[in-house]
């Protein structure tokens, strides 16, 4: 029998790039509502139940809603909101972060997808810090710019909405200047850091894709690593998986510059290591679709694997 899976928030941008996805395959039978009873609690309530696995797509407060919703013990839940991203009782839905973390999504009754710029982030920084070469009391910093998409409905208007009261010429401009991002918390946790580190997020004009950027002045830090040795514990991390992989050396050297967009559409994350080996500086790049890897692909790894379905199933 079909997988049957309900999409609270089907509408959203997450939500339809989900559904899209799902729709076409022959082991997911979605449970879809007509639109003018998607937000009648009691059709959500029967949807919400009647569903193997349910993914939210919704704001923090309106997920922890749709959690007190379902009064069974057998529907599953992936949640796209920062809503349970560090709470001790659901799982996060990364499964590449650390030996075992695919199997503890496996089993999950619930699982917080992580957000877009942590996935970069933790990919980037998590391996350092297990290995000891960046204290987990060090003072990181993490640059980022992503595309309009990952704002949502509100900020999409703003680039795309030309006539609208809200529309916005800017090419490129910062945000979250008061540093207290809302995906922080989950950096710090699950990097293993004693602090928070210093988010600085950007938005450009461009609808798709992103770039997570960790500068690190390799010189300062105490076991003073290589270029190399850092590249190199990232590739052991990532080693055999199929959607995170490391640039080599050669590659990055013939690199001159990245283009945010590269992986739109796919499920794909890309690691590379920059920097001046004499300097002893180095710059952490993390390639991704912020609403591939970011969000929705990941959303949809998850469920294949509560499920028992390839990994890479519709990604």
């Amino acid at each position: 029998m079909a997988l049957k899976v309900f999409i609270d928030g089907e509408a959203g941008t997450t939500g339809l790039q989900i559904r899209d996805r799902l729709t076409p395959r022959p082991d997911v039978a979605l449970i879809q509502l007509p639109d003018d009873r998607r937000k009648e609690t009691a059709a959500r309530r029967e949807a919400l139940n009647a569903a193997d696995i349910v993914i939210l797509c919704l704001p923090d407060d309106a997920a922890r809603d749709a959690v007190r919703l379902i009064d069974n013990r057998t529907t599953r839940v992936i949640d796209a909101s920062t809503a349970f991203r560090i709470a001790p009782d659901w799982v996060y839905g990364f499964p590449e972060l650390a030996p075992g973390q695919r199997d503890a999504v496996r089993q999950a009754m619930r699982v917080s997808n992580p957000g877009c710029y942590p996935t970069g982030f933790l990919a980037l920084v998590r391996p350092l810090v297990v290995a000891g070469l960046v204290p987990a009391d060090w003072p990181v910093t993490v640059n980022a710019v992503s595309g309009y998409t990952g704002g949502g409905k509100a900020m999409i208007a703003e680039f795309e909405d030309e006539g609208g009261a809200t529309y916005s010429h800017d090419a490129y401009r910062i945000y979250a200047t008061h540093l207290g991002h809302k995906h922080v918390p989950e950096m710090q946790r699950h990097a293993g850091l004693a602090h928070p580190p210093l988010f600085t997020p950007a938005v450009g004009r461009y609808a798709q894709g992103m770039i997570v950027e960790v500068p690190l002045q390799l010189f300062a830090l105490p076991t003073r690593p290589s270029l190399e040795r850092v590249r190199e514990v990232l590739a052991a991390a990532y080693a055999g998986e199929r959607f995170v992989s490391v640039a080599t050396a050669e590659e990055t050297a013939n690199l001159k510059a990245l283009q945010p967009e590269a992986l739109n559409g796919t499920n794909a994350l890309k690691l590379f290591v920059f920097g001046d080996a004499a300097a002893g500086q180095a710059r952490l790049v993390a390639l991704l679709d912020n609403l591939g890897k970011g969000a929705s692909g990941a959303a949809v790894q998850s469920l294949n694997l509560m499920a028992g379905f390839d990994e890479a199933t519709g990604l």
